[in-house]
């Protein structure tokens, strides 16, 4: 029995077919994504170019973190009177104008407070995204659709994080946050000409948007998220470090595993959303479950270099099929709160992000190991997984009740 059974999502028909609409949507996200991951490529040539440590110039990726996260709740409620798709239009609005200035900004200040901005729209465009992409299918297809819109910040750390940083590398860092500005600006089109033309949900409001703070079962999946996906970006934050120095790998052995945790990205993302489909809850307990092996595989097995080629694929392919999952069922438990629950669960992905990180490098310091984030991480996990079963405790017993 799955924790709810009702999904309430419209269903509506994009005006030039369902593939378009889902293309146009996978540009914002790899836009979007490629501008996020991109500045940690960008990082060297950023901080050359303004005189400073790279270090100091690291707090402009912390600045648009913090625009994400805050940033989630407040547009999805100013938003909460629009049509999504003219919502998504304005939110790519901000996004283009935030690189513009990114670009024009003569100092570090300046810079943090564009990339603050920049970040605004993030978790809002995420999440109405999926919304619209999984409101152009049927029920039976709507985890499988999440999963797709989601694949373009996958294909942002493949292909567009390299190539921004390949970019930056020749042509300068600012060039490359113009190529992604344009980017939106042609994602913005293609929406305007592709995206359904909805209607304002009805008897939508920034109160009705705020219920989803009211409701249990929102929080305890948005807590889930905040909590399971911290391991990833615990072991993700020590990778290239562990690698090179317990694993011993040279620098172009480095670079190929990391295509490979990119290439796992991807896959988990696709095979997370047909599991959903089929059930949502055995998509996050079988996600949540296999995290904890494979993390304690990475701490057991990060001297070896041909036992953590597979481990480097499976870490983030099990954790990342978590995501379709997750947002489908705040889907079916938001009521009329759908914007900003789907917003905020990109906040607790950069939550999840930041407690990952933390207590990679509180384990590292205390000298347990660049290995230590595996085992860290798969608990993680463990506390997701936990979350997670609570909620459908919860769930059954208000069902029978």
């Amino acid at each position: 029995m799955e924790a709810t059974d009702s999904l309430t999502v419209e269903r509506v028909r994009p005006p030039h077919g369902v593939e378009p609409a889902m293309y146009a949507l996978m540009l914002g996200t790899f836009a979007i994504g490629t501008g996020e991951f991109g500045m940690m490529g960008l990082l060297p040539e950023f901080a050359q170019s303004l005189g400073i440590s790279i270090a100091k110039a690291s707090t402009v990726i912390s600045a648009y973190a913090m625009g994400v996260v805050i940033g989630a709740p407040i547009m999805a409620i100013l938003g909460a009177r629009l049509a999504r798709r003219t919502l998504l239009m304005w939110l790519l609005v901000l996004f283009v104008l935030g690189n513009v200035g990114t670009i024009l900004a003569p100092d570090l200040l300046t810079t943090e407070i564009m990339r603050f901005i920049t970040g605004l729209p993030h978790g809002a465009f995420f999440g109405v995204s999926a919304l619209v992409g999984a409101s152009m299918v049927e029920r039976a297809r709507r985890g499988r659709a999440v999963s797709r819109v989601m694949s373009g910040i996958m294909f942002s750390t493949v292909l567009g994080s390299p190539l921004s940083t390949y970019a930056a590398n020749h042509l300068g860092w600012r060039f490359a946050y113009g190529t992604i500005a344009l980017l939106g600006a042609v994602c913005l089109a293609s929406l305007w000409f592709f995206a359904p033309r909805d209607k304002p949900t009805a008897g939508g409001s920034a109160l009705s948007e705020l219920g989803a703070f009211r409701r249990p079962q929102v929080l305890l999946t948005l807590l889930t998220s905040a909590i399971g996906f911290g391991g990833l970006f615990g072991i993700y934050t020590f990778l290239t470090t562990g690698l090179a120095q317990v694993t011993h790998l040279p620098v172009w052995a480095v670079a190929t595993y990391q295509v490979v945790w990119g290439l796992g990205m991807m896959a988990g993302n696709s095979v997370g959303g047909a599991i959903a489909d089929r059930s949502v809850d055995r998509a996050v307990i079988l996600s949540l479950g296999l995290s904890v092996v494979v993390m304690l595989g990475y701490w057991l097995f990060l001297p070896s270099a041909l036992a953590m080629l597979p481990l480097v694929f499976l870490v983030p392919a099990v954790l990342i099929g978590l995501s379709p999952a997750l947002q489908t069922r705040l889907m079916e438990v938001a009521g009329d709160a759908q914007t900003l629950a789907a917003s905020l669960n990109h906040s607790a992905f950069n939550i999840a992000n930041a407690i990952g990180a933390w207590l990679g490098a509180m384990l590292v310091g205390l000298e347990f190991g660049l290995g230590s984030v595996g085992w860290g991480g798969a608990l993680l996990s463990a506390g997701g997984l936990i979350i997670y079963l609570i909620t459908i405790w919860l769930a059954r017993k208000e069902a029978s009740v």
